[in-house]
């Protein structure tokens, strides 16, 4: 029996090896050819993000579609380079991935060309690249290459399984033909099964910890984002004030000087011919003008009348002169409220902003500026019975109410826009209060 035994145990030592070596083979074909596959068809998603990239900026304009897009390309180009180094000997696909490198770099310079003339300022010639067919017929190209090539790779895939099949079940033969050995079998299945479990455990914690990992970055991202918003509207105001000072100051006074100097000019000079006292009236006029235009500018960059008559009074003063301006009855219903400096300037800028975008789209006839207490808070709205939009679509002020959704959410208030075509306009923002003193 010692030597049956000792036979049945080389038997299944080699049934097992055996198997063990074509299966260890088999598989590591297995992950190459899996590999292979991921690469072909990471080659098609690639361009699809670069398409997806490129067509949304052009139809937006905005850099930041171009990150897709160039995510996309660095893709492609890099799963093209992996299939190159992983064919490199194999006779039968190696000229198919070369086509897929030729014909995924045509598509791609396909959409790098639309984007140049977009860039350049050629509409026309981007769009008739776009309504025609070559991006189309490069990128059917690049799908069938890939779906030769995923073909090629899902045979061999399929090939290899059916091999890893053949070697199990010449192992379960063996094995059953063995039942001496049927212990220990069952125990090595419970060891590996718990492996596997050990293995999906902690893959489980490790996954969970990435995510919160996550989680917390976009939220200290985020409040980056907002505190860096915050930083630059304020350092734009504080430049403002800066440039509205120098130019009171500095440029004030060179004026205020040389009208006094054409004023002593024209004194000194008694009764001059027609012809200087014409040029000496003529530059009055433009000293004038002068300082005229430094009190505009200076009054745009920093407006005196919050400084020195408060908020509610520079509304008024403000929906006054926007009602001389265009032809609208203009209405302001503003209560005193209190808010810190700059939640003021960021009152008045969203204000201005919304009476420049209805000057300049709405063609408004009725126009109301209300700043009023809402409970715990503040509400300032500027309300237009103008010609309106759609909110499903960017309108022409989009930037603006961009700008004036980050100005409102730096100083923890929130801004809401609703619009309708010929429907009008309601731009609302809400501040938290700050209590009045006793």
């Amino acid at each position: 029996m010692l030597p049956l035994a000792a036979a049945a145990a080389l038997l299944l030592l080699g049934v097992s090896e055996t198997a063990y070596r074509s299966a260890s083979t088999s598989l590591s074909e297995l992950e190459e050819r899996d590999a292979a596959r991921r690469h072909v068809l990471s080659v098609r998603v690639g361009l699809i993000d670069a398409e997806t990239g490129q067509r949304g900026y052009l139809l937006t304009g905005r850099k930041e579609y171009l990150q897709p897009y160039e995510a996309g390309v660095q893709e492609v180009r890099t799963n093209l380079g992996a299939l190159k180094v992983q064919y490199q000997d194999d006779a039968k696909a190696r000229p198919i991935a070369a086509d897929l490198a030729k014909r995924s770099e045509e598509a791609l310079s396909v959409l790098e060309a639309t984007i140049r003339m977009y860039d350049d300022g050629k509409p026309e010639a981007w769009r008739d690249l776009v309504s025609s067919n070559i991006g189309k017929e490069k990128m059917d190209a690049v799908l069938e290459t890939v779906g030769l090539l995923a073909d090629i790779e899902s045979t061999r895939i399929a090939q290899g399984r059916d091999q890893v099949v053949a070697t199990l079940m010449l192992s379960r033969i063996g094995i059953g033909a063995l039942t001496a050995f049927s212990v220990l079998a069952f125990f090595m299945y419970l060891r590996q099964t718990a492996a596997v479990e050990s293995v999906r455990t902690r893959l489980a914690v490790e996954v969970e910890a990435e995510r919160d990992r996550l989680e917390t970055e976009v939220a200290r991202r985020t409040a980056e984002l907002t505190e860096l918003t915050r930083h630059l509207q304020t350092a734009r105001e504080d430049e403002r004030h800066h440039l509205a000072r120098e130019l009171h100051d500095e440029l004030g006074a060179l004026l205020t000087a040389a009208k006094l100097d054409a004023a002593r000019l024209k004194r000194m000079l008694g009764a001059p011919p027609a012809g200087v006292q014409e040029r000496l009236t003529h530059l009055g006029t433009l000293l004038d003008s002068g300082i005229a235009l430094k009190r505009r500018i200076i009054e745009d960059l920093r407006p005196s009348s919050l400084s020195n008559l408060g908020l509610v009074a520079a509304l008024q003063i403000q929906a006054n002169e926007f009602a001389k301006r265009i032809d609208a009855n203009v209405t302001a219903e503003l209560e005193a409220v209190e808010l810190p400096d700059s939640a003021q300037i960021a009152v008045y800028r969203l204000v201005q902003e919304s009476l420049t975008n209805i000057a300049k789209y709405a063609a408004a006839s009725q126009v109301t500026v209300r700043m009023q207490h809402r409970g715990a808070n503040i509400v300032v709205s500027v309300i237009d019975n103008g010609k309106g939009f759609d909110m499903a679509t960017s309108p022409a002020s989009t930037h603006g109410l961009i700008g004036m959704r980050y100005r409102i959410e730096s100083q923890g208030g929130r801004l809401r826009v609703t619009s309708r075509p010929g429907e009008g306009t309601l731009v609302e923002a809400t501040l938290p209060a700050v209590p009045l003193a006793a």
